[in-house]
């Protein structure tokens, strides 16, 4: 919240706002309005009015019903500009990282090695090999996925991620 340290003293009148303006539990209210005996009204509270502003500010109904309105339209207006600078974030961060990634193609009779994950019997300690056997990929699927058959003619019916393989 504070970049420097020797700041605090900036930030300490948010805070205490913040406190005051809590419901405690132990009370069930917030400490301003067992001080003061009503609610705080916040600098938000001022500037997008409450039913409550607008009695004490004495707003006519055609003023308040204008100025609500124009609110309303600017935090659509904000709101689709958000959502824009969103999507625009999203398809840099999609094209950044689509620039690294390195398409792999998988035929049939293709030899491979597959992946020992951690929870299998065959990961027996660190200093034994990562990949097993190699594989033959028998046949490629759609989204990646392969079914795989063993040097012995055993063939997989389980399909396996591409992901796990490597030539």
């Amino acid at each position: 919240m504070v970049g420097n340290h020797k700041q605090w003293h900036e930030k300490l009148p948010l805070a205490l706002l913040g406190y005051r303006t809590t419901v405690c539990t132990s009370t069930s209210a917030p400490p301003y309005l067992l001080v003061y005996g009503t609610e705080v009204v916040i600098p938000v509270a001022v500037e997008i009015p409450s039913l409550r502003i607008i009695q004490e500010a004495e707003f006519n109904d055609a003023e308040w019903i204008r100025s609500r309105y124009e609110q309303l339209a600017l935090i659509g207006r904000k709101k689709m500009n958000a959502v824009r600078h969103g999507q625009l974030y999203q398809n840099r961060i999609s094209k950044a990282f689509n620039k690294r990634v390195k398409p792999r193609q998988f035929a049939p009779g293709q030899l491979v090695l597959k992946q020992i994950f951690p929870h299998q019997d065959e990961a027996k300690g660190k200093f034994l090999p990562n990949w097993q056997d190699p594989y033959m990929v028998h046949r490629v699927l759609t989204g990646g996925s392969l079914i795989l058959v063993e040097m012995d003619g055993e063939i997989w019916l389980k399909p396996i991620n591409s992901d796990t393989v490597k030539i």
